[in-house]
């Protein structure tokens, strides 16, 4: 599997600053001061952002980052660069940020340090599902699951394990804040794209309004597949089945303007 630059870079940091920290004691009491406690984080509001490139055993570490390797590559060639990495810090910091929720022990904040890329990198996979959806992956090695279900399904394993306790050594609630860190990044980064603003104003100077959006489009089922692009055909069936499922309102202004023009062919 081929690798891209910022995936690349984010693995190489992640992994170098394990190992600087595991092999130097010296540098131990700076990596306490790196990690997250949320009850602390007035007194080191760094922490945020640096708890992220900490983690706390090889285990750790080598989950995390084979889960950016599966996932970052393909995800930072559709979303580029920039807003690949930007996914990835604020998601992150969505992580952060739910880490201050204790629902054991209401209006208490947590004391317990906070380490590990995993908010990140669950905001990657939940960019991923968003956009293929249907994409497989082997639970185990063994067992394939929609990647769309293995989101549900994490996300409702965080909640319970967050409420009920269990797992106790586990930060279920920076895994969510991952999740709701990427989902609101993506949203503003639609709503802010160039892309979408330029056919905003399109469609204001051609019907004064938006584009009216009709839950029943009979030509895009009927759009003919014989001669598309592999891309085209995989991103016909997500949009689809997108439709299937939520209705066209569910559609941004670019993916109806994809099928209207697949629908022209």
């Amino acid at each position: 599997m081929k690798t891209t630059p910022w995936v690349t870079r984010l693995i190489a940091a992640n992994v170098a600053l394990f190992f600087l920290f595991n092999v130097a004691p010296s540098l131990a009491l700076l990596e306490v001061q790196l990690r997250l406690v949320p009850a602390f984080v007035l007194e080191r509001p760094w922490t945020p952002f640096t708890y992220m490139w900490l983690h706390a055993g090889i285990g750790h570490l080598f989950f995390n980052m084979l889960g950016l390797f599966f996932f970052g590559p393909r995800l930072e060639q559709r979303l580029g660069p920039v807003h690949f990495l930007a996914l990835y810090l604020v998601s992150g910091l969505g992580g952060a940020a739910l880490s201050f929720l204790d629902p054991l022990h209401p209006g208490v904040i947590p004391t317990t340090p906070i380490v590990g890329a995993s908010g990140a990198i669950y905001g990657i996979v939940l960019a991923y599902a968003l956009i293929w959806p249907s994409d497989r992956v082997m639970v185990y090695g063994i067992v394939p699951v929609e990647i769309r279900l293995l989101v549900l399904l994490t996300a409702g394993y965080a909640i319970w394990a967050g409420f009920t306790g269990a797992s106790s050594g586990t930060a279920h609630f920076a895994h969510l804040g991952g999740y709701v860190g990427a989902y609101l990044y993506l949203a503003w980064a639609d709503r802010k794209s160039a892309s979408r603003q330029y056919r905003r104003r399109l469609d204001t100077a051609l019907y004064g309004r938006a584009t009216p959006v009709h839950d029943d489009e009979p030509q895009w089922d009927a759009i003919r597949r014989d001669g598309l692009h592999a891309l085209n055909l995989e991103e016909l069936d997500r949009l689809q089945a997108k439709v299937r499922a939520h209705g066209a309102g569910s559609l941004t202004a670019d993916e109806r303007a994809f099928l209207h023009r697949l629908s022209l062919r």
